[in-house]
């Protein structure tokens, strides 16, 4: 069984727009795959149906076994334990220190004060904030902003890390090196990671599984892939 299935996938919002037609894949536990569009191309649907915050209209979206899309209301949040999300514009809380921010996703399901320490400090260490564990996010640059992000999503070991355009709002060399401390998540922990983004040089970069959406459909999926301008545009 693959860790990811997409069988069949489509999702129609209420207001009659189709975002996702008829789309099935199937990913590998550890890969790490882009997945590319325009806006509007269907990529953040995708990318939301992997941790149930949308639901297909029809068919099937699995990962690690579990019917995502089946899931009652009052166990997502227990499915999300095993997902971590990167989102474009970090989602801090202003008011809490980077040890903190990372620290209340644990308080979140209820983990015990000793046991939430070490993970956070390790988890903060990796994606090399070991000296601003006392900062709040105003202290904090755009690309250090984003690593108390990944932080956070990694603190509770997840199996599946999911990027909504996670180097959106940093330049060139800070998205650089964003991708290279998911990269090697990836690479250490065997965390399968899927991210969506625009960012061509990356994608080029890094060639890495690739994923092209247009209009909702699935036209492209190539082994060690690059942009490709032609099909995403």
């Amino acid at each position: 069984m693959k860790f990811i299935e997409f069988k069949d996938v489509t999702k129609t919002y209420s207001n009659g727009i189709t975002a996702c037609a008829d789309i099935s894949v199937s990913i590998d536990k550890g890969e790490f795959v882009f997945v590319i569009g325009l806006t509007a191309s269907g990529k953040s649907t995708f990318t939301k149906m992997l941790y149930r915050e949308e639901k297909p209209t029809k068919g099937v979206v699995s990962v690690g076994g579990v019917n995502v899309g089946k899931l009652r209301n009052r166990k997502v949040y227990k499915f999300r334990r095993k997902v971590g999300i990167v989102f474009q514009d970090y989602k801090l809380l202003p008011q809490l220190t980077a040890y903190e921010n990372v620290a209340f996703a644990l308080e979140c399901v209820g983990m015990k004060n000793k046991d939430i320490r070490p993970k956070v400090l390790k988890a903060l260490e990796r994606v090399g904030l070991k000296d601003k564990v006392r900062s709040f996010p105003k202290e904090l640059s755009g690309g250090e902003q984003q690593r108390v992000c990944i932080a956070r999503a990694i603190v509770n070991e997840p199996k599946l890390l999911v990027c909504d355009e996670p180097t959106g709002n940093l330049d060139p060399q800070t998205s650089k090196e964003i991708i290279e401390v998911i990269s090697s998540i990836n690479k250490d922990l065997g965390t399968t990671v899927i991210m969506a983004t625009h960012d061509k040089d990356i994608v080029n970069r890094m060639k890495k599984r690739v994923l092209v959406i247009n209009n909702g459909m699935l036209v492209g999926d190539y082994a060690k892939g690059s942009y490709k301008a032609d099909e995403s545009n």
